[in-house]
């Protein structure tokens, strides 16, 4: 459980205190984060509600729960046993778009699916046991029908949730997180038109608010064999909560097309195959 207490914030003060006169006043946001460690999530559990039940035991008003994609995808039985399946088939047939694995050194075929470049489609096998686990069906829909449970549970009037998974970064090591659904609260901070600190108006930046907390609890709750595939995540002041699902317009204002991204010479210079 990761907990800014006042002693550490003490103790941050006594670094920063040659910096500022009154040290607290630096102290702008402070978000708290916690894992939740699980039993092992098997096929053999096939109720995600029920894993929830079981583990998620208090939520408070205008707090977020991280979710990773891979329980999901379990409890959907969106699982191919390894033994059974074509790797490259099946990365093929979840995929929009994809580059052949022998196209470079790492053996590892490159996707676009549902407008994310990602590897292998999402397909996984860590933590799988013998099993391909593919991306949940429907996530934003099961993103909704998440928050709309909790709500009631926990009778609170607002709650966000995220489906979280792994990415990587070109010309980065290391994974991160990111949102492949939300629901709850806006997905973006828009700053176009607002001034920086020394007047100037901001013309293209916006905050993915999805993004950041997914990499935030992605990185609570490990990679590896924590067994911690939830996240609570409170006192985020920088939240626009809503009382609605995202919008299908929310949803797509998330995303952006090929021809309009910066990186669009990169994606348009290489000869994709399309899954037809």
């Amino acid at each position: 459980m990761t907990v800014f207490s006042l002693k550490s914030i003490l103790q941050w003060h006594k670094h920063v205190r040659l910096f500022v006169k009154n040290p607290f006043l630096a102290i702008i946001k402070v978000v708290n984060i916690y894992a939740i460690k699980t039993h092992k999530i098997t096929i053999q559990d096939q109720n995600l509600y029920d894993i929830l039940d079981k583990y998620v035991k208090v939520l408070e008003e205008k707090t977020i729960l991280a979710i990773t994609s891979k329980i999901i995808s379990i409890s959907q039985k969106r699982v191919v046993k390894i033994t059974d399946a074509d790797r490259e088939k099946l990365i093929e047939q979840e995929s929009d778009y994809f580059l052949h694995a022998n196209s470079h050194k790492y053996n590892v075929t490159l996707t676009i699916k549902n407008n994310w470049l990602i590897p292998t489609a999402g397909i996984d096998t860590s933590n799988g046991n013998g099993y391909y686990v593919l991306w949940p069906r429907e996530p934003q829909q099961t993103a909704n029908g998440i928050r709309s449970y909790l709500k009631k549970r926990f009778s609170v009037a607002h709650i966000g949730v995220i489906i979280t998974d792994s990415h990587i970064t070109p010309l980065r090591w290391g994974v991160t997180g990111v949102a492949i659904a939300h629901s709850g609260f806006s997905a973006l901070n828009d700053y176009i038109g607002s001034p920086d600190i020394f007047g100037r108006k901001m013309s293209m930046t916006k905050v993915n608010v999805a993004d950041s907390l997914a990499t935030t609890a992605t990185l609570v709750m490990g990679e590896g064999n924590e067994q911690q595939p939830l996240a609570v995540i409170s006192e985020v002041p920088f939240i626009t909560f809503q009382d609605s699902n995202p919008s299908p317009t929310e949803v797509q204002e998330r995303l952006i097309n090929i021809e309009d991204d910066i990186f669009v010479p990169l994606l348009k210079g290489i000869q994709w195959h399309e899954n037809m």
